[in-house]
C-alpha cells in the first residue's frame, strides 16, 4: 500500500469547431495535466486538471517537483491526516512564491490531491462518494486545510456542521437513485450560431434535459438576439443561465446583467474579473434580484471566503480541477454551507470527478439538490464516463473517481 512511483502525463484533446468556445476562449484544446500515482501493488491513482492547451507542460513539470515528497508513504497513513500533507504540499518553501495558492503550482496540487482521492477509493474497492460517505465527521475535516479560514470555519464548526446533518442523512439518501440534475452547457457555445443552438437544444430537450447555459459577452445586441432565441426554443417553464466569462467591465456588466435580466435567468456567470469584489458586490447590489454566479477563476479557499463574506453571490461554482483538489473542493462547500449559499460545481474534469461530490455535498453537508454542469465532448476518452439519464448524473457504480482515461 506504498506509494512507489509518482508521475505527470500531458493529455491534449481538439474539439470540434465552436465547441468549448466563449467570450475569451475562441479556440480552446480541452487538456488534462495528469497524475498517475503508483502503490508497490500495482494500483494507480489517476488525477485530473484542465488547461486550455499551450503550458499543460508547465503544469506536469510542477506535478513532478510537488508530488516528490509523497514517495514512500502509505495511502492510508497518508490520507488519514492529509489535510496536513495537503498543507506542507502547498507551502513549499521554494514552489510557494509561484503562486501562492494560485497558478501553475496549485493546479499542480490538485492533480496531485485528486489522484490521492481517486487511489485511496480504488484501494477500498468502493467509488469515491461511497468512500467519503463512510467516513465520520472529524475524518473528513481531516482530509482538509482550514487554515486562514478560522475566522469563519474553524476544525470545531465544520465538524459540528456535518454532525448537524448525520440524523437528516438517511432522507437525502434518494438522490443516489433519482440521479442528480444536471444542466446542459453544451447547447450555447458562443461560436454556435443560432441554427446550431436550436439544434443541440432540441436534442438535449429530448434527452431529459430541462436547464440550459448560454454563452454570451460580445457585443450587446447580439448577445440579446441569442438569448432571446434561447428562451424561445426552451419556452418559459425551462431554466436559463448566462455566462459572460468575465468579459465586461463593471459600466458593461451593469448594462447587460439588466437587459438580460428581462429573460428571467437564473443567474449571470462571472459578470466581470474573478478578482475584483467589490465590482461583484456593486453590480449585485444594482441587478437584485437577480443572482451573480461564479467559482470557476477563483483559485482557493480564501478568496471563496471574500465571496462568501461579501454575500454577492447566490450560486457558488467550485471546481476541483482548479482549487486544490477535491479536499479544497470540500472545504468550500462546507464554507458556503455555513453561508447558506448552494454549490453548482463548475466542470474542468467533465463532471467526472463532480458528480462524487454532489453526491457527497447533498446527503453528507446537506446542500439543496440543485444542478451539476454536462459538458459532453471528452466522454469517449475515459474509461468510465458520466453516465445521465432523463438529464440526472446517474450514481457511479465503479471504484474511484472515474478519472482513468483510455
Amino acid at each position: 500500500m506504498n506509494l512507489v512511483k509518482i508521475s505527470a502525463e500531458d493529455r491534449r484533446f481538439k474539439l470540434d469547431a465552436g465547441a468549448g468556445s466563449d467570450a475569451v476562449h475562441s479556440d480552446p484544446v480541452y487538456s488534462f495535466a495528469v497524475t498517475n500515482i503508483k502503490l508497490d501493488s500495482g494500483l494507480t491513482g489517476t488525477g485530473l486538471v484542465l488547461t486550455m492547451g499551450r503550458g499543460n507542460d508547465l503544469v506536469c513539470r510542477a506535478i513532478e517537483l510537488l508530488g516528490e515528497p509523497l514517495g514512500g508513504r502509505d495511502i492510508e497513513e497518508l490520507m488519514a491526516n492529509f489535510g496536513a500533507t495537503f498543507r506542507r504540499l502547498a507551502d513549499n518553501a521554494q514552489l510557494r512564491w509561484l503562486g501562492p495558492h494560485k497558478g501553475v503550482v496549485h493546479l499542480a496540487l490538485a492533480s496531485i490531491t485528486n489522484a490521492c482521492f481517486d487511489l485511496w477509493a480504488k484501494s477500498r474497492g468502493v467509488p469515491l462518494w461511497k468512500l467519503l460517505l463512510s467516513l465520520s465527521p472529524t475524518e473528513v475535516v481531516q482530509l482538509l486545510d482550514l487554515s486562514y479560514l478560522e475566522d469563519v470555519l474553524s476544525p470545531n464548526t465544520a465538524v459540528q456542521l456535518l454532525e448537524t446533518e448525520l440524523p437528516s442523512r438517511a432522507d437525502r439518501e434518494g438522490v443516489l437513485k433519482s440521479g442528480y440534475p444536471g444542466y446542459d452547457t453544451s447547447v450555447g457555445w458562443y461560436q454556435y450560431d443560432a441554427e446550431q443552438i436550436a439544434e443541440k437544444v432540441k436534442r438535449s430537450l429530448d434527452e431529459g434535459f430541462g436547464a440550459f447555459k448560454l454563452k454570451v459577452g460580445g457585443p450587446l445586441a447580439h448577445d440579446l438576439s441569442r438569448a432571446y432565441g434561447l428562451r424561445k426554443i426552451v419556452g418559459d417553464q425551462a431554466t436559463i443561465m448566462f455566462d459572460a466569462n468575465q468579459q465586461w467591465n463593471l459600466p458593461e456588466a451593469l448594462t447587460a446583467c439588466k437587459e438580460l435580466g428581462a429573460l428571467h435567468p437564473l443567474w449571470i456567470e462571472e459578470p466581470t474579473h474573478p478578482d475584483d469584489l467589490f465590482a461583484h458586490q456593486a453590480l449585485a447590489e444594482a441587478i437584485a434580484p437577480l443572482a451573480i454566479a461564479l467559482g470557476e477563476h477563483v483559485p482557493n479557499r480564501v478568496v471563496f471566503k471574500n465571496y462568501l463574506q461579501f454575500g454577492c453571490v447566490r450560486f457558488l461554482q467550485p471546481d476541483c480541477t482548479r482549487l486544490g483538489g477535491v479536499s479544497e473542493f470540500i472545504t468550500v462547500s462546507l464554507m458556503a454551507k455555513k453561508f447558506g449559499v448552494p454549490v453548482v460545481p463548475h466542470v474542468g474534469d467533465m463532471g467526472q470527478i463532480h458528480q462524487h461530490l454532489v453526491f457527497f455535498n447533498r446527503i453528507a453537508i446537506g446542500h439543496p439538490e440543485t444542478f451539476l454542469e454536462y459538458i459532453p465532448h471528452l466522454s469517449s476518452h475515459f474509461t468510465h464516463p458520466a453516465v445521465l439519464r432523463d438529464g440526472r448524473y446517474q450514481t457511479p457504480q465503479y471504484s474511484g473517481s472515474s478519472t482513468d482515461l483510455l
